[in-house]
């Protein structure tokens, strides 16, 4: 290379920079538009011991939304998911109730009042290894 004059240099490196923070924002640019903005939903819960649950005993689990019953027969679960347009459902005295668009459901999940027309989802119930419950969304 001959002699590079001070100007020469003070160029080269300004362009460099320029070329440098282009890439870098066009990566970011592309990082931005590439990213997921609505991820999939959790399926899987692990709701705690199996002995936290007596036998006989009906828990509302509200980070799943997710009625749990444990029977003779062993552990069940349904959604608290309104089947109507997907609001959360809250107890009432009958069951449940949507506070979206009032629909009802009996204790067992089963419609009682429109305008849903579906019965509660049920929901996979697993004792794990330790002991564990492990509640399972259908996807």
């Amino acid at each position: 290379m001959a002699d590079l004059s001070r100007r020469d240099f003070l160029n080269v490196v300004r362009s460099a920079l320029l070329y440098l923070t282009g890439g870098l924002a066009a990566g970011g640019l592309v990082r931005f538009l590439a990213a997921d903005t609505h991820p999939a939903p959790q399926t899987e819960f692990d709701i705690g011991p199996a002995a936290d649950y007596p036998m006989g005993s009906r828990t509302v689990i509200p980070e799943v939304p997710a009625l749990l019953a444990h029977t003779a027969a062993g552990f069940s679960a349904v959604s608290l998911t309104c089947t109507h347009l997907g609001c959360s459902l809250k107890e009432s005295p009958e069951g449940f109730a949507c506070v979206c668009h009032g629909s009802r459901f009996d204790a067992n999940g089963g419609v009682a009042h429109g305008p849903a027309k579906d019965a509660l989802q049920p929901l996979r119930v697993e004792v794990v290894a330790d002991g564990r419950l492990r509640l399972i969304k259908s996807s």
